[in-house]
């Protein structure tokens, strides 16, 4: 493959950040996908290299980021994981398959990153980043006041923000990944803004947390009821995603007036998808995916325009309107991927600061 390596590009698309989904290679003026057929952690560590998002944190199969278009440039990869690139690494012949777009690969590495502050209305309270398959809080020393806005409007959470600041010392058993964030006004993002490397550490003062209130809201709406017998009915069992390999990636269905049915896939986006992963007991949201990338369902559509604030114990508990109203249909059902609990690892972070992302 020498001779067409030096034209060619790796991307992930569909994750929630650059370091995660679906795998596509650039050749021949088109981007295509790479079959899951033997791919494995050794094929996602090259790739994550590659791209300089640390190491693999899974390696994913069965289109986990939805299916991609176009040709499948690459099946039947074998990488011994130490190439330093993809196209490098053992495979069938350039272009030939066995494969549909089903079989699209994908992966997560340990660079991906999530931002969220932890109280019930989302747009409020301790400041925490997900890396390297954990949550951890953001120390305060030092932060500067443009932090704060940067975190609210990375959250959907309005334009600006304060930092509440503590007085009083308590003891806490906390972990964060990060001190000494000082945001400036040339920062369009969090993850530009410079910091102390990264390293997960202990605090037990509560003084070292941030926390940040933003000074806008989503908007409300009714919300709907699931389960017509909450006694028999936990919020683990209102839930399913259908399509998927492992029941923490697919078509998302709830239960309702005692039959399942879907999601409309009309204003869904990550904060919806992080409550969803989260009653299914699968980690973090990794994607929200629109158009039924999991296949159409079938039966009612409960719910159309969801908006949760990210901490809602359920998608029941959000905002939302019935799906009732014919305003959907199946072509348009909603759907996640998750980062499953299992398939997480907590190897220490290698990269240095948050502008470095």
């Amino acid at each position: 493959m020498q001779d067409w390596a030096g034209s060619c590009q790796v991307r992930l698309v569909d994750g929630a950040g650059r370091c995660a989904g679906r795998v596509e290679i650039y050749y021949r003026g088109q981007w295509g996908t790479v079959c899951d057929d033997a791919w494995d952690t050794a094929d996602a560590n090259v790739v994550c290299r590659q791209l300089s998002c640390g190491w693999a944190v899974e390696a994913a199969g069965s289109a986990r980021f939805g299916e991609g278009s176009g040709h499948i440039w690459l099946d039947g990869v074998n990488c011994s994981g130490d190439e330093t690139a993809l196209w490098n690494c053992s495979a069938e012949v350039w272009g030939q398959h066995d494969c549909g777009h089903k079989e699209d690969a994908g992966v997560v590495c340990s660079e991906f990153m999530a931002l969220r502050l932890e109280n019930s209305d989302g747009c409020s309270g301790r400041l925490q980043v997900f890396y390297n398959g954990m949550w951890g809080s953001v120390g305060s020393n030092s932060m500067t006041p443009h932090t704060a806005k940067l975190v609210c409007k990375e959250l959907g959470c309005g334009d600006g923000g304060t930092r509440e600041i503590s007085i009083f010392y308590g003891r806490v058993n906390g972990t964060a990944w990060l001190d000494h964030v000082q945001c400036g006004e040339s920062n369009s993002s969090f993850w530009q803004c410079p910091s102390d490397p990264w390293e997960l550490q202990s605090y037990d003062d509560v003084r070292d947390e941030t926390n940040i209130t933003c000074n806008g809201r989503k908007p409300e709406r009714t919300p709907v009821a699931a389960c017509p017998n909450s006694t028999s009915c936990t919020d683990r069992e209102k839930i399913r995603a259908v399509g998927g390999k492992d029941g923490c990636s697919g078509r998302v269905e709830v239960w309702h007036r005692g039959s399942w049915g879907t999601v409309c896939d009309d204003s869904w986006d990550m904060q919806d998808a992080e409550v969803a992963c989260r009653q299914l007991g699968c980690g973090p949201a990794v994607s929200a995916l629109a158009e039924a990338a999991f296949g159409e369902g079938t039966g009612p559509i409960w719910l159309e325009q969801v908006e949760c604030r990210g901490t809602e114990p359920s998608l029941q508990a959000c905002w939302a309107r019935t799906g009732d109203g014919g305003a959907c249909r199946h072509k348009e059902d909603a759907a996640v991927n998750c980062l499953a609990a299992s398939s997480v690892t907590t190897s220490p972070p290698q990269r240095g600061n948050i502008s470095s992302h």
